[in-house]
């Protein structure tokens, strides 16, 4: 475990790496919700004459909807529409998907934000939905460890994933915290290149159909199938942190003492 978060440090430049906030992606992470996704999403565009697929929709997941839907659209009809007229196409793919069953909390899920919560760290969501009945879930299910003001959503942000925006404002609502102070958890390529991008230490979980290299070639630092997995080596992970962090302190108080 030190071996990758030292090459984590080498690669941003950081000289420590001091998580005090876990921020979580939604669909796909907390909860197994992207099976419904796709189905709404292939429903709901067929409706406009837009094809897309399961696989569209997992490449795309972790976007912004109305991003989803502009690019999709100017690449098969070739038509630059206005947000709002893709504001209301992904409007009936939201009608969709809440017709569809609710989607389960994947086990492990509660058992690491317990851990993180005990580690005296924060939990933030950071998600591509502007959903208010998903954002009132989140607080219904973690209300014990989030609230309101740590969940980003795609109305926070100008610029949604692959690009940093999202996971700098999670960062922010944490308090200001810099990107070696946060940890990324995603299970799409497009969040775990936001999560890179940000410079933050980014955990993949492939919770889907994708190959693992279509996480692990995005720059993700850890990759598990499970959020189980993960949660069994939370406290190494966060261990072997604090003793890098101390023997750099050590290095740097003995340096000090020589001038």
């Amino acid at each position: 475990m030190k071996e990758i978060i030292f090459k984590y440090l080498n690669a941003h430049g950081f000289g420590e790496f001091s998580p005090k906030a876990v921020l979580f992606d939604m669909d796909g992470v907390l909860y197994n919700s992207m099976p419904n996704h796709a189905v709404a999403w292939q429903e709901s565009m067929k409706q406009f004459g837009i094809h897309m697929t399961a696989a569209d929709a997992y490449a795309t997941e972790g976007a912004r909807g109305i991003d989803t839907i502009q690019a999709m659209v100017k690449k098969q009809k070739g038509e630059n529409i206005s947000l709002e007229e893709a504001q209301k196409m992904y409007d009936v793919k939201t009608d969709i998907f809440h017709s569809l069953p609710t989607a389960e909390i994947f086990p492990g899920v509660r058992e690491i934000m317990q851990k993180i919560k005990d580690a005296g760290m924060q939990v933030g969501v950071v998600t591509g939905s502007g959903q208010r009945p998903l954002i009132l879930r989140l607080l219904n299910d973690f209300g014990n460890f989030l609230d309101e003001a740590h969940i980003v959503t795609a109305y926070d942000v100008q610029r949604g994933k692959p690009n940093p925006d999202p996971y700098l404002m999670g960062l922010a609502k944490a308090g200001d915290l810099k990107p070696w102070e946060g940890i990324v958890v995603e299970n799409a390529p497009l969040g775990v290149r936001a999560g890179v991008a940000a410079n933050i230490f980014t955990v993949a979980i492939n919770s889907g159909p994708l190959p693992d290299e279509e996480l692990s070639n995005k720059g993700s630092n850890l990759l598990y199938h499970k959020m189980t997995e993960f949660c069994e080596d939370f406290e190494c992970l966060i261990q072997s942190a604090k003793e890098i962090d101390d023997a750099e302190k050590e290095i740097n108080d003995k340096t000090k003492a020589c001038w």
